[in-house]
């Protein structure tokens, strides 16, 4: 489990709840007419924006992916192809049939190795599915970042209803103070929305995004290299640039380690 997103998500909420209570009380920033603009305002045009399915589809990613961290070791994926390359270079493709791994999409590329399709096929397959797989992630994104950018504008229209039904009691000026505190807790409702749920958990799934990207792609273009037979040893030289300084010095100590 990603416990920072969690962590982050809860600690957020928390400040500003607690700010509220330890000042004026969180009864005094309930208003459910406001409330209701924000949230079936923003849901409201959320579904204009996009089609229902890729909204559904845009909540079950980020619950199934920003809160879980299944995105594996870049480090980890080079050392696992190192091993798939020194069994084809010792034992041909047919060596890998009893090879698994719990990546899913470096196991599809090695169950189409075995089966003996073409390099190209494999090529374009893996590329589809990498394809797929990032456009899963934008789509969620696009969601995410569209409910952001949605709730604080629902917020500013709440404001505005409220102050117009202010200026049509003018005649007491008591109720000017609290009316326009009702008024402004829309505008809270839509920047609360957008700047501690929404708008991270848009940023979040695009960092997921390019991780996915990096770890298939690396798994693409290991493959490719495996089966031009490229030698495991310059073919793990060639995938170190996909890891961070402190990854590479990993590696290298792996490496003599191993000698």
């Amino acid at each position: 489990m990603d416990i920072l997103t969690l962590v982050g998500l809860i600690a957020a909420v928390s400040v500003i709840v607690l700010a509220i209570a330890t000042s004026s009380g969180l009864a005094g920033f309930v208003n459910v007419p406001g409330l209701l603009i924000v949230v079936l305002g923003t849901f409201a045009v959320t579904l204009v924006k996009h089609r229902m399915a890729s909204v559904v589809s845009a909540f079950r990613m980020a619950f199934g992916e920003a809160f879980r961290d299944r995105t594996e070791n870049p480090l980890t994926l080079i050392f696992q192809i190192r091993d798939l390359a020194d069994i084809v270079r010792k034992k041909g493709i047919l060596g890998l049939e009893d090879y698994e791994t719990n990546h899913e999409f470096m196991q599809k590329s090695i169950n189409l190795a075995v089966d003996g399709h073409p390099p190209e096929f494999i090529e374009e397959a893996l590329s589809h599915e990498l394809q797929q797989t990032l456009e899963r992630y934008e789509n969620a994104e696009r969601v995410f970042r569209g409910i952001g950018d949605s709730a604080p504008a629902l917020g500013m229209i709440g404001t505005l209803v409220g102050l117009v039904q202010m200026l049509q009691q003018m005649d007491d000026p008591a109720s000017i103070g609290p009316a326009m505190a009702i008024a402004l807790l829309t505008t809270f409702y839509g920047v609360f929305l957008a700047q501690v749920i929404f708008l991270p958990m848009a940023d979040k799934l695009q960092l997921k995004m390019q991780d996915e990207q990096r770890n298939m792609t690396l798994i693409l273009t290991s493959m490719q290299n495996i089966l031009q037979g490229q030698n495991p040893r310059v073919m793990q030289e060639m995938l170190s640039a996909y890891l961070s300084p402190e990854s590479r010095r990993k590696l290298e100590q792996g490496q003599e380690q191993e000698a």
